[in-house]
């Protein structure tokens, strides 16, 4: 059995059209482009900037020679922090809708190689449905990305629910990353342990609140993809659902028990354990993990494939699904 080329579930994408959005306009919400690393421009907002961004987030030529370097056949293309949840009013709109057409154009440009997760101005849970409405009918889009939480808002806020609503009615996945982690500039400040512990940490919050808010129940037929191999909530499920038995606070939240909820996930591959995605696929199935890269921080993994392919002791059926069967059919591609 000849393995396929991989679709890659988890990489981050900046389009030109959107860097120079925050660059020409961004200043009045407090964001702009700092050009001055020659490594490649940053986005900086209230203070905090991302790592400088080299060519390839933005440059689809690159990407494409990236990809098939790494034996990628397709990538989920997705924007990641600061997100636009730090904008309101019409520049938050503008932002999301410029990221969104952005992706339409890649897809365009290379049709076979990339596939568009739009993102919603969610801080404006209205203009988000309006967004989400527009953004399902452009060429390429296959799914929603989202924060694990708003600005600090929750995804069980019973605010989002018309953004789930349709996102389950137009059938495209949601698609969670890290996003304003808990405790990033406390106690999780040194070390960078706001990625290494924080962005798993933040996961496992929203996995719970999608759970035991009620949003999963709501919505049987909404799909919910957890990135970094379900952040830390495979690994204490079991504390929470011992905490539904127990917990006044947790009491009739949920009609089922937390482990019920995991195979209602699904995951991506960046544990950079394959010890931990080991035990992940036999936890919830081969059937519910995808590769992902986290295409191109250093944080991700280089050579996507090489987990699935060389460090696992899996069938070549399994190894099939989670290089592409998976994420095929997740993403309406098979």
């Amino acid at each position: 059995m000849t393995l396929p080329p991989a679709i890659d579930i988890h990489s981050h994408f900046f389009p030109e059209r959107y860097l120079k959005l925050i660059e020409t306009e961004g200043g009045a919400v407090g964001a702009r482009i700092d050009r001055s690393n020659p490594k490649g421009p940053s986005i900086v907002v209230g203070g905090t900037a991302t790592a400088p961004l080299s060519s390839a987030y933005w440059d689809v030529d690159v990407r494409v020679k990236a990809m098939n370097r790494t034996g990628v056949g397709i990538q989920a293309l997705s924007l990641t922090a600061p997100m636009t949840y730090f904008a309101r009013g019409e520049f938050g709109r503008r932002l999301a809708h410029t990221f969104n057409e952005g992706l339409a154009e890649a897809h365009t440009a290379f049709p076979d190689r990339f596939v568009g997760c739009a993102t919603l101005p969610m801080q404006e849970p209205q203009a988000a449905v309006g967004e989400l409405e527009r953004a399902a009918r452009l060429p390429g889009v296959r799914a929603v990305y989202m924060g694990t939480n708003v600005a600090g808002r929750d995804l069980s806020d019973p605010a989002f629910t018309p953004v789930f609503e349709r996102c389950q009615e137009f059938e495209l996945p949601v698609l969670l990353h890290p996003l304003t982690v808990i405790g990033a500039n406390d106690r999780l400040k040194p070390f960078y342990l706001n990625n290494l512990l924080g962005n798993p940490f933040d996961t496992a919050i929203a996995a719970a609140h999608l759970v035991l808010g009620g949003v999963l129940d709501r919505f049987p037929r909404l799909h919910v993809l957890l990135p970094h191999a379900g952040g830390a909530i495979p690994y204490l499920a079991g504390r929470v659902q011992h905490g539904q038995r127990v917990r006044p606070e947790n009491k009739d939240k949920a009609k089922r028990p937390f482990g019920a909820y995991l195979r209602r996930f699904t995951y991506d591959t960046i544990s950079h354990s394959p010890e931990a995605l080991s035990w992940l696929i036999q936890t919830v199935g081969a059937d519910r993990v995808m590769l992902g890269s986290d295409f191109c921080f250093d944080m991700g993994y280089d050579r996507p494939r090489d987990i699935i392919t060389k460090r696992l002791k899996l069938k070549r059926a399994d190894q099939a699904r989670i290089l592409r069967d998976n994420a095929a059919r997740l993403l309406g591609l098979a």
